[in-house]
């Protein structure tokens, strides 16, 4: 049987942090891609470090000149993106730092698996993994350490540029303990919180008391209480940070990215990957279906694997389970999948519209449990499939 009481711990990182710069860097250049064609070929790596953001990977447009033009538009779709964070440092700063460009055209070797031809729908971009999952511990269907732990750096962030909170700087890490009781989350054990300041002179015990009141508008009411333990920059002095503290790499923060490490994950970065890669659109159609089918009263909890192979449409597999919470057979649900929704890499573009430039705002603060947007973005968080789903099982 399921545990029901017990404490489960999640981490989530801002904007700001070093992964994360490289995440919304690499976002930010598949977005410039989509922007000029729908069907552009990215697959974009980035890494920073002191005063130097390095851009590499492979892009396709099916018109050469442009290709030309938009390689060089690069640095400054990277300049743009660091000074959207607000990094002004000595040592990283948006208007100083170098920014080396090695983006090559893609492999024709890759192509030919991905590329639809006249008899053949296109393949997948890869082979791989990935799973999506859905829990009605709260609201957006997200597991709720993760959840808040992203929402208490998205209120920091507000108050930081806002310029409310002056002090504040853009790296910032949460995490949050959260108790549950009969399998319910009830509050929060302990809080940690570090986030980079101004000023050296600046404690420990000043810096929660500017980021307390924050969390505590964040957090549902009664979850904070006496027994709560506070770890706010317990270190101390955090001033130097961003990737001149230390490095940064796309994709390194997959887990913060997804479910907190309350489900699952493929093992595939999403930042970066046009949505042919399945490593990235795969995965939100999964999130797709989990939360539909828990948005439709199936289950209390899902979770969906899908798999792939690189240059074959179809899925080799679908899987189900809804962790003794659900009020339909697995097998059923299963079957019914493939009924409403065509799962071959184009089809889940079509489905989602992923062929826009959607997605620099995926790149912090997670890709799953924020509000579909009215041009596209996080369509995988739309509950349209819901009454599909139940007539077809």
């Amino acid at each position: 049987m399921t545990r029901q009481n017990y404490i489960f711990t999640s981490e989530s990182v801002s904007e700001g942090h070093p992964d994360k710069v490289c995440d919304q860097i690499s976002d930010a250049v598949l977005d410039a891609f989509l922007s000029e064609e729908p069907e552009a070929r990215v697959a974009c790596e980035t890494f920073a470090t002191t005063n130097r953001v390095v851009i590499g990977g492979e892009v396709g447009l099916s018109d050469k000149a442009k290709l030309a033009e938009y390689m060089d538009r690069i640095p400054e779709i990277a300049r743009a993106c660091i000074k959207e964070i607000g990094y002004e440092q000595d040592k990283f700063h948006h208007a100083t730092c170098e920014v080396t460009n090695l983006l090559h055209e893609q492999s024709a070797h890759i192509a030919q698996g991905v590329n639809a031809r006249s008899d053949k729908d296109e393949g997948a971009g890869d082979q791989g993994i990935m799973f999506g999952y859905a829990t009605n511990e709260t609201p957006d269907l997200m597991p709720a350490p993760i959840q808040y732990a992203h929402a208490i750096l998205r209120r920091l962030a507000e108050v930081r540029k806002s310029g409310e909170e002056p002090t504040l700087r853009p790296d910032a890490k949460s995490q949050l303990s959260v108790r549950y009781v009969d399998g319910k989350p009830v509050g929060v054990t302990s809080i940690v919180l570090s986030t980079q300041h101004a000023d050296e002179s600046q404690t420990s015990a000043d810096i929660r008391a500017i980021v307390e009141p924050y969390i505590r508008q964040v957090l549902p009411e009664g979850w904070i209480t006496p027994q709560t333990e506070w770890w706010v920059n317990p270190t101390g002095t955090f001033v130097i940070g961003g990737p001149d503290g230390d490095a940064g790499l796309t994709g390194r923060k997959i887990i913060v990215d997804t479910y907190g490490g309350a489900a699952p994950h493929g093992g595939g970065a999403f930042s970066g990957k046009d949505p042919t890669k399945v490593d990235r659109s795969a995965a939100y159609a999964a999130r797709y279906l989990a939360k539909n089918v828990v948005a439709a009263g199936m289950a209390d909890r899902c979770t969906i694997q899908l798999s792939y192979a690189i240059g074959i449409s179809k899925p080799l597999s679908i899987y189900v389970d809804t962790h003794g919470t659900g009020e339909v057979d697995e097998a059923a649900i299963e079957a019914a999948i493939p009924q409403v929704m065509n799962l071959t890499p184009r089809g889940i573009r079509t489905h989602l519209q992923l062929n826009k430039p959607i997605y620099q705002r995926t790149a912090a603060y997670g890709h799953f449990g924020r509000e579909p947007d009215a041009d596209g973005g996080f369509s995988w968080e739309r509950t349209d499939l819901a009454e599909a789903l139940k007539k077809a099982v």
